[in-house]
């Protein structure tokens, strides 16, 4: 799996939890990291969209992480992440900038994920996909890290 997002994480809180996550997961994600584009909004989302198109390996399976994407529960992520790994192409998830993702990206896409009707900053978003994934990973495998029901 591969991890391309724009802009590049300092070290901090969020690279901290992002690696945390990150380094439970067998193999961890690659990070490719994209730097932010400049000028005005449209023109900033065309460039970081056109280098995150640029960035992806041939024949990859494409989830944009996007607003305006599905919000699967956890259980139904790791269906999907299972689904996704088994296709033999490699999944790279994408994470655009603070103007979000061109349309050409989220066109390119074979799944389009939401976290949250919520807008989150960009670096947060890195730590809770890989929290995610990790917690798909684990559901997968029968590991007891998720707890599918609520406490009573």
């Amino acid at each position: 799996m591969q991890l391309i997002a724009v802009g590049r994480l300092r070290d901090g809180p969020e690279a901290e939890l992002f690696a945390r996550f990150n380094a439970r997961l067998r193999p961890a994600m690659s990070l490719t990291e994209i730097p932010e584009g400049r000028g005005a909004p449209a023109e900033i989302k065309r460039r970081e969209g056109a280098a995150l198109l640029a960035a992806l390996p041939d024949n990859a399976f494409v989830v944009a992480l996007d607003q305006g994407g599905e919000m699967p529960d956890s259980l139904r992520f790791a269906t999907l992440l299972e689904r996704w790994l088994g296709s033999s192409r490699r999944v790279c998830f994408l994470i655009g900038g603070a103007e979000g993702l061109d349309g050409p990206v989220v066109a390119r896409a074979d799944a389009v994920l939401s976290l949250s009707p919520m807008t989150w900053p960009h670096f947060l978003v890195r730590a809770m996909l890989a929290e995610q994934v990790f917690r798909a990973r684990s559901i997968a495998s029968g590991h007891p890290y998720h707890r599918a029901g609520r406490p009573g």
